[in-house]
């Protein structure tokens, strides 16, 4: 029976993912021809086209589709049987590369690494080690798509394509204003048609700040908001900008908390529904996939009281 080795599934699946042969070559670490060679090597033996290389990039034919859903499970269950090998013997493997957006991993995300590791040693096994990068749920969803995080953490309200997703929070956001702001003094809040005519302090495109809100304006108004008077690229930015009273922001009751308890800045009450926003563990594959430490850190997420 001619079947592909793991390192050639590996290869196949990188290549489908990255969509080109030299960014396939970056994730595994070895060169473009390299991996052109072994590509090459794995179609002449199984007698089956598996990709279609242009100047554009690479993509699975027809064949190749057929076999790397077959790959994948293969993948899948060799991760799967890793991690029973690493339990039996008490160890814990390699490490869980995890990719958050900002506000999940300033504020929620050491607590979940925290008891994910007590439970994992209750059970008698050894706490998985975590490795983290931080980006904007664009970002992130890219990084857990390219294979280079094995778990993503989102803040976006549009699921991702492509991709399992698991809402584990339901998050709210909250109107802010500097205290001398004339909103900080008002008897009654702020709805959401004058909100979405005033130009805020805003996070940068891709970020689930940003989307959370300006989808809900769509949602319920038919129209986009405002542009924003000053785009940002971190929370803590956007949080210094609303403080020095550059302007208001939509932004996490996560974020804010600490602000508003020492007077930095005014919540502000927003007319109408609540908006709301879920967090949500992202990774490749489906449900099946979910297994070992990455299954052990969305459960310790989802155990956690939502708000």
């Amino acid at each position: 029976m001619d079947v592909p080795e793991l390192a050639e599934l590996e290869l196949l699946d990188a290549v489908a993912r990255t969509g080109s042969l030299s960014a396939a070559a970056r994730e595994l670490g070895v060169s473009q021809q390299a991996v052109s060679s072994r590509l090459r090597g794995m179609e002449r033996r199984l007698g089956l086209p598996l990709v279609s290389r242009s100047a554009a990039g690479a993509v699975p034919t027809e064949t190749g589709s057929a076999v790397l859903a077959g790959a994948r499970e293969v993948l899948a269950a060799a991760r799967r049987l890793a991690e029973t090998v690493d339990g039996l013997r008490g160890t814990a493997g390699r490490a869980l590369a995890v990719a958050a957006s900002q506000t999940i991993a300033a504020h929620l995300l050491p607590g979940w690494v925290l008891d994910m590791r007590r439970a994992q040693a209750d059970r008698g096994r050894a706490p998985a080690e975590t490795e983290l990068r931080t980006g904007n749920s664009t970002e992130v969803i890219r990084l857990v798509r390219e294979g280079r995080a094995d778990l993503g953490f989102i803040e976006s309200p549009l699921a991702p394509s492509g991709l399992a997703v698991r809402a584990v929070r339901t998050d709210r956001m909250v109107l802010v204003v500097a205290p001398d702001h004339p909103w900080a003094r008002r008897e009654r809040g702020v709805a959401l048609a004058e909100l979405a005519d005033t130009p805020l302090v805003a996070r940068e495109v891709g970020s689930g700040t940003r989307e959370a809100f300006e989808t809900e304006v769509r949602r319920r108004l038919g129209r986009a908001p405002a542009a924003p008077a000053v785009v940002l690229s971190t929370e803590a930015a956007v949080r210094s900008a609303v403080a020095g009273g550059l302007g208001p922001a939509v932004l996490s009751d996560l974020t804010v908390a600490d602000d508003l308890r020492l007077g930095r800045m005014r919540a502000v009450e927003m007319l109408g529904e609540p908006i709301t926003r879920p967090l949500a563990a992202v990774w490749r594959g489906n449900e099946r996939d979910l297994f070992g430490a990455a299954r052990d850190l969305v459960g310790a997420a989802a155990a956690q009281p939502r708000a």
